[in-house]
């Protein structure tokens, strides 16, 4: 399918409530409102295509750019495209999800997630914190242990974030929440660490604008998955 007939197709998919949940959601126009399961679907049928990805996302369509994330291919993104895919995003709920995601689980994954949590803009530092957030979600641990990121550095960015988030613009504090949850859950050995943290950090006041969207707690959200077993438990995908 070419970029025409996929629009044309996702144009089709729309419905008027899920574009207003979407644009609660911080979606700008263009915005056709397609559910993910429908998204789903064209993934399913495309499977993976670099080249079709990068030019659904230039189109600046909001559903387009989410199915973009789900069809590119990890392995072929450059630091390049994955920086336009930051400055480019239909919104800066794109930046959190589908270009965090396609970042973790790129080649650059640690450099990226790096050189933007550094950054004074909002939401290159969202994405580099959920960046982070993902690396550890689908990282083993001994993987992370040998690679830049490892447990010393977790430690140090834990603290970071327990030092730092109360003064961090509005998604930032929601990206590093989700950042100190992530390291709690996913790696074995700084779940303790991680529980530390939280209650230092205290409750995280995020604005959610017109939608239902909770912060999650942090130590309650770690103690559930303890509950259940689940620590240290690996994604799959950052994708979904």
């Amino acid at each position: 399918m070419t970029v025409t007939e996929i629009v044309a197709q996702l144009e089709k998919l729309g419905t008027d409530s899920t574009r207003r949940i979407l644009m609660n959601h911080g979606a700008r126009d263009p915005v056709f409102g397609v559910k993910i399961a429908d998204l789903k679907i064209l993934q399913k049928q495309i499977k993976t295509d670099y080249q079709l990805a990068l030019d659904l996302y230039d189109t600046g369509n909001y559903d387009a750019q989410y199915l973009a994330g789900l069809i590119a291919d990890e392995n072929r993104m450059t630091k390049t495209d994955l920086r336009r895919w930051l400055s480019k995003a239909n919104c800066i709920t794109h930046c959190g999800t589908v270009v965090a995601a396609v970042t973790a689980e790129s080649r650059y994954g640690i450099e990226l997630a790096r050189e933007w949590i550094a950054a004074r803009q909002e939401a290159k530092a969202q994405t580099g914190w959920t960046t982070l957030s993902n690396l550890v979600s689908i990282k083993d641990d001994a993987e992370l242990d040998l690679t830049e990121l490892d447990l010393t550095e977790l430690k140090r960015l834990l603290k970071q974030v327990t030092q730092t988030i109360h003064e961090q613009p509005n998604m930032v504090r929601y990206a590093m929440n989700g950042f100190v949850i992530s390291t709690g859950c996913y790696v074995n050995s700084l779940t303790d660490a991680a529980l530390r943290a939280a209650e230092k950090i205290g409750t995280v006041s995020v604005d959610m604008g017109q939608t239902a969207c909770k912060v999650p707690a942090a130590v309650d959200y770690i103690h559930k998955v303890q509950q259940r077993g689940t620590i240290g438990k690996k994604r799959k995908t950052a994708r979904c």
